[in-house]
């Protein structure tokens, strides 16, 4: 009997500009070790050319890859029902496992392991949240959510390259619709952080912005001359 392995991971979860992706890889077990051989590790730990060019490699030693993208309208109003960012991650993941385990015949489902990067710092709850959306109730203890795995399992590393490779393209496509360049979309990047300074109000722009981000918030505060009435308290 085949014994299969899932592993799931996102990326872009933290900037002020962009979509959130996440990427599922579907592989046999015993091709986990062939992944590790053909470089798949944390996506954090290649250059941008290496990643590129891991993530054709590793999609044809796949039996099956999916992604799953949140643009920023759908951040900020919670895929329009309100979900938090872990509760969208979650229908996310649970929309690439749903998807993922079609493939799989049902006899083969109880050998099937599910490996996820949580983004939560409670596993438990967050995993709750998942099972929420996955239709197969009876995978609930196939799943294993875990902090790292992206690091420690190669199945999750090669969805972790994916995710992040798919998500640098899906930004380059902003970048050419709009003929601007607003660097990577973190709050971080200088370049980011300028363009988000010049642009917070520019209508032409709605839509790429995360509105809901404190980051957004308080550059549109700043550009409006719009005072921080907190801060404004503490000096009385």
């Amino acid at each position: 009997m085949v014994t299969y392995l899932i592993g799931i991971d996102d990326a872009g979860r933290g900037p002020v500009m962009g979509p959130m992706l996440l990427a599922g890889v579907l592989i046999e077990q015993d091709k986990e070790k062939e992944l590790k051989n053909l470089g798949a590790k944390d996506s954090k730990l290649l250059s941008p050319k290496q990643r590129t060019e891991l993530e054709q490699i590793l999609k044809k030693a796949t039996l099956s890859h999916k992604t799953f993208l949140v643009n920023p309208i759908e951040i900020d109003t919670g895929m329009g029902e309100g979900l938090n960012l872990n509760q969208v991650e979650a229908l996310g993941a649970a929309t690439i496992i749903n998807q993922l385990t079609e493939e799989i015949k049902e006899v083969d489902k109880k050998n099937l392991k599910i490996i996820l990067d949580c983004p939560s710092i409670n596993t438990e709850g967050w995993k709750k949240q998942l099972l929420g959306f996955v239709k197969d109730k009876n995978l609930a203890k196939n799943i294993i959510c875990e902090h790292k795995a992206d690091f420690n399992h190669p199945v999750v590393s090669a969805a972790s390259i994916i995710a992040k490779v798919t998500r640098d393209s899906e930004i380059e496509k902003i970048k050419e619709q709009f003929n601007v360049d607003f660097g990577s979309g973190y709050p971080s990047d200088p370049t980011t952080k300028k363009f988000l300074e010049e642009n917070v109000d520019n209508p032409k722009f709605k839509g790429i912005f995360r509105e809901s981000w404190a980051t957004f918030q308080e550059a549109k505060k700043k550009k409006l001359g719009i005072k921080d009435e907190t801060k404004q308290k503490k000096l009385f």
